[in-house]
Parts: C-alpha cells; sequence; structure tokens
C-alpha cells in the first residue's frame, strides 16, 4: 500500500505540473448551427486552469508524504 500510495502521487504531481505549466489541452467540438440534416461545428482548444494544476501537484506531493510516513 505504501509503494501504491508514492506512485500515485507521483503521477498526480506530474500531471499537476503539466496543467499548471499550460501544457494540458484538450478539444471541445461545439455545434453553432443545426438546419435541417445541415449543421456547423466548431472546434475549439482549450486548456486546463492553472488552479486546478497547482491543486493536483498539492494532493500529490501529499500523497507522496503520506505513503513515505506509513509503515
Amino acid at each position: 500500500m505504501r509503494i501504491g500510495l508514492i506512485l500515485a502521487g507521483l503521477i498526480l504531481a506530474a500531471v499537476g505540473i503539466a496543467a499548471f505549466t499550460g501544457q494540458l489541452n484538450f478539444t471541445e467540438d461545439k455545434e453553432v448551427v443545426k438546419i435541417g440534416g445541415l449543421s456547423a461545428s466548431v472546434k475549439q482548444e482549450r486548456s486546463v486552469p492553472q488552479w486546478i494544476g497547482g491543486l493536483g501537484v498539492l494532493v500529490g506531493l501529499g500523497l507522496v508524504v503520506a505513503g513515505a510516513m506509513r509503515k
């Protein structure tokens, strides 16, 4: 269980750092107009907010510390 906590914390911290630096992006399809069988959509690239990345780093580091202190 100890190794599992440390690994989960390291992975979460790494993903949090990527989100905090703006490296974590995703594409969202948004349908703009739909007339009958005809439709138009827009692809919008968005990034994960930085505060979520910071929170992920803090929680990840907390898991690493908890795993290191566990016997």
